[in-house]
């Protein structure tokens, strides 16, 4: 595909569009809801009124408010319904033109929607993910970037544009993306590889879910860039199994971009080739970390091994490999459109940009928010969550999943900034965020995580494979109350054991959840001990 062609499918799409357009939500939230039957039930009403001329019944990406499936947009008045019945398809189609009288609409101006900023997730509820042309012809031209990279800029002014934008790897670790592009960039061996980490598998997290289903061109788009940036033509896809959705959407987007030649050989009229392949993992978390994940895509066994050498040197069959996670690659387009200075002026301090966040548990909007860094804990979770149902009173928040810790109410005025975070004994992590109430005990929320930990543990280290056990044992034991008060000194010192000698992220992490319990909720664990 030519530059030409590209620009004509974007200007058709745009005239193709009818008057009034109703997003139905098709990602895996609400489809567990119902809304494949809401969407047919809206398309038999269309037919019904005769207005299939002037109206389109699109299945579009994640609306967001996920826990208020199923999601239902009407365009161009703006307007939103939640927990939309078949029985409420014929009203929705026949206001259209009118004044809406559902009692199902939802404020879109409430904090939930008006304390968002929309970068990694700016088409997502706005085109069809099925579809290239929707893509192409989006406010946001798909490709057009692409192009401009291939034709306008040298591979080193794309890395700078990445190094000045400050964005850092929203996996979890936030290394500094541009350094990490730089570095394998400069590796003089060849041939190079890009891997985008797909494979989510924190418990609460299903934010790369969300973009993977929404918007899986701009995955594509994004990998495409990194591989002229550093020197690479190959890059794979490590997706987790549990997200079918996901896969067959970015299966659908890679068949339609090779069939156009937006990736493949010569793309866009260039000398630039670069083919993506997906790898689907087995269910193994362990295989979140680079050099296991990397392990698993040749085909072995995922254990992780030493690093150093990283894999920026010594990674995919020993060759550079450059990896980022699904949403510090859904960054790089924008980035790259507005230029880095832009990215870099959002956010506080070395944490630039937003971050997107699974908000759930305990309260009373749950969903996907994207946030400027910054803003506080507190603003998530009270402001665009709404608190704790029924005037209830937040006991804890924890992010980072299995990695993280448990952030005290103390500490809701903490903002999102990677460094923030680590001193309050949490991580940002790749951005679960679960609100817990006064009813949870902080102690079985420590015994769930470490139990999580032990089932996932590769158990390739004896630290991680037996201090997670034990740690699990020592923890079942207080909340049988069977222990003493030397018994939480053990697990304390235990926890910092296993957190030192293990040897990849899992077991080094796998104690966080412990440590920050005992920290903030020291009380919790007291009254289940024998004095």
């Amino acid at each position: 595909m030519e530059i030409q062609d590209l620009l004509e499918m974007a200007q058709q799409e745009r005239k193709n569009k009818k008057k009034y357009s109703i997003n139905c939500c098709s990602a895996a939230g609400c489809l567990a809801c119902g809304s494949a039957l809401v969407r047919n039930e809206l398309e038999l009403a269309v037919r019904s009124a005769g207005l299939e001329t002037e109206v389109d019944i699109v299945g579009v990406g994640c609306l967001r408010l996920c826990g208020n499936g199923p999601l239902v947009e009407c365009l161009p008045q703006g307007i939103l319904y939640q927990q939309v019945t078949l029985d409420m398809a014929p009203s929705i189609v026949a206001n259209l033109s009118g004044f809406p009288c559902e009692s199902n609409i939802v404020n879109q101006k409430q904090p939930f929607f008006a304390l968002q900023l929309s970068i990694a997730l700016e088409n997502c509820g706005k085109i069809d993910p099925e579809s290239l042309e929707s893509y192409v012809g989006s406010s946001h031209k798909g490709y057009q970037v692409l192009f401009k990279v291939l034709s306008q800029m040298r591979p080193e002014e794309v890395i700078t544009e990445v190094t000045k934008s400050g964005l850092r790897g929203r996996g979890g670790a936030g290394y500094p993306t541009g350094l990490k592009w730089s570095t394998v960039a400069k590796m003089p061996t060849t041939p190079k590889y890009v891997i985008c980490n797909a494979d989510e598998g924190d418990p609460g997290a299903f934010m790369d879910r969300a973009i993977l289903e929404s918007d899986p061109h701009r995955i594509l788009e994004g990998m495409a860039i990194a591989g002229y940036a550093i020197g690479a033509n190959h890059g794979y896809i490590y997706i987790r199994a549990e997200y079918p959705l996901a896969i067959e959407r970015l299966q659908m987007a890679i068949a339609q971009s090779k069939k156009h030649e937006l990736i493949g050989a010569g793309i866009l009229g260039s000398h630039f080739d670069f083919k993506i392949d997906i790898r689907i993992g087995a269910g193994a978390y362990v295989c979140g970390e680079e050099t296991a994940l990397i392990q698993s895509i040749q085909g072995q066994r995922g254990n992780p091994h030493n690093r150093p050498p990283y894999p920026a040197e010594s990674g995919l069959w020993r060759q550079p490999t450059l990896i980022n996670n699904v949403e510090t690659l859904a960054n790089i387009v924008p980035i790259l459109r507005r230029g880095g200075d832009w990215f870099a002026d959002i956010g506080l301090n070395k944490s630039k940009g937003t971050k997107v966040f699974a908000l759930s548990g305990n309260v009373n909007n749950s969903g996907i928010v994207e946030v400027p860094m910054g803003t506080t804990v507190r603003q998530i979770v009270e402001d665009m969550g709404g608190g704790i149902p029924d005037g209830g009173k937040i006991k804890a928040v924890q992010t980072g999943g299995p990695s993280g810790g448990c952030i005290s109410p103390n500490f809701l005025d903490t903002p999102i900034d990677y460094e923030a975070f680590q001193e309050i004994g949490t991580i940002i992590g790749s951005g679960g965020m679960i609100v817990l109430d006064e009813k949870a005990s902080m102690v079985e929320i420590a015994h769930f995580y470490m139990g999580f930990c032990r089932e996932e543990s590769c158990g390739k280290c004896i630290p991680c494979r037996a201090g997670t056990v034990q740690l699990q044992l020592m923890l079942a034991k207080i909340l049988n109350r069977q222990a003493t008060k030397d018994d939480l000194a053990k697990l304390e010192e235990l926890c910092h054991m296993v957190k030192e000698m293990s040897l990849c992220g899992l077991g080094q992490s796998a104690p966080n959840p412990v440590l920050s319990t005992l920290r903030y909720f020291p009380d919790e664990y007291l009254e289940l001990v024998n004095i």
